[in-house]
């Protein structure tokens, strides 16, 4: 039986090598490298990684910003108003 991807039934090559031919090495890639050299790996694939977003415009970057502070000042006002209510009830239940 096969699919999209391939059989299913049978192992893929790399699964059929026989054990003695595999490598022993511990750590794979990060064993060859040493402490420079993996922080060089590691700064590569944040490159690598951030060239794969996609950015939003200037116009969607003042509206997404706008959004967010609109909501904070709400929030804002609602805290306040919850903070006075329970400032004047603890007030009148406590002298």
């Amino acid at each position: 039986m096969t699919d999209a991807v391939g059989s299913i039934d049978k192992p893929d090559a790399e699964d059929e090598a026989p054990e003695s031919k595999k490598k022993t090495r511990k750590g794979g890639k990060r064993g060859k490298k040493g402490p420079l050299g993996r922080l060089a790996l590691f700064y590569r694939q944040i490159v690598a990684e951030l060239r794969k977003v996609v950015w939003p415009t200037r116009n969607q970057l003042t509206t997404y910003t706008t959004v967010v502070i609109a909501f904070v000042v709400v929030m804002i006002g609602l805290v306040t108003v919850i903070d006075l209510g329970f400032a004047r009830v603890v007030k009148s239940v406590f002298g």
